[in-house]
C-alpha cells in the first residue's frame, strides 16, 4: 500500500547474513551524468499479478490486451516502477539504456536491467534514442508472456 525505495536493502535471503552484500546504493558511475537533460515527462508503471493463479501483468493488462507504450523520438523519460507484487522483476527494456536515479544526480547508473523488489518502488531515466519497435519485459521466463510491452519510438 505505500511502497517505498529502497535502494540501499539487498533483498530477501540477503539482509543481515553477516556478509556485506551490495546493493543499488552503493553503485556509482565513473562518468559525470551532470550535463543530462532532466526528464520531460513520467510514465509510472505498476508491475502487478496474482500469486495464486500465477498471473503477471503491468497496469493490471496482461500484454494480448495492452496497448504499445508510445516513446517519442529524443525525449528523455522517467520511468518509475511500482511493484505492487510480492516478488522481484528484473524488468528489461531493449534498444535504449537506463539510468538509474540512486539519488547521485551527477552520476546516474548506466543500466539495461532494473530489478523491482517487491512492495518498492525504483526509478530511473531513459534518452529515447532509437526508433522502431522495442520490446519491454520481465526477465523472469515465466513472467514474461504477460508482464510483457511493446514499445514504438517514432
Amino acid at each position: 500500500m505505500n511502497p517505498q525505495y529502497r535502494l540501499d536493502d539487498p533483498g530477501v535471503g540477503l539482509r543481515n547474513n553477516g556478509r556485506r552484500v551490495l546493493t543499488y546504493a552503493d553503485l556509482r558511475s565513473l562518468r559525470s551524468t551532470k550535463e543530462e537533460r532532466y526528464p520531460d515527462r513520467e510514465i509510472v508503471l505498476h508491475l502487478t499479478g496474482n500469486m495464486d493463479r500465477y498471473m503477471w501483468s503491468i497496469n493490471g493488462i496482461k500484454y494480448s490486451e495492452a496497448e504499445p507504450l508510445e516513446f517519442h523520438y529524443g525525449e528523455r523519460l522517467r520511468i518509475t516502477y511500482i511493484n505492487d507484487t510480492m516478488m522481484n522483476h528484473p524488468m528489461h527494456l531493449h534498444g535504449m539504456w537506463s539510468d538509474l536515479e540512486t539519488g547521485d544526480e551527477e552520476h546516474l547508473v548506466r543500466k539495461h536491467t532494473i530489478i523491482s523488489q517487491p512492495g518498492s518502488k525504483i526509478s530511473f531515466r531513459v534518452t529515447v534514442d532509437a526508433k522502431g519497435a522495442w520490446a519491454y519485459h520481465c526477465h523472469l521466463l515465466y513472467h514474461m508472456t504477460d508482464m510483457f510491452r511493446k514499445v514504438v519510438v517514432a
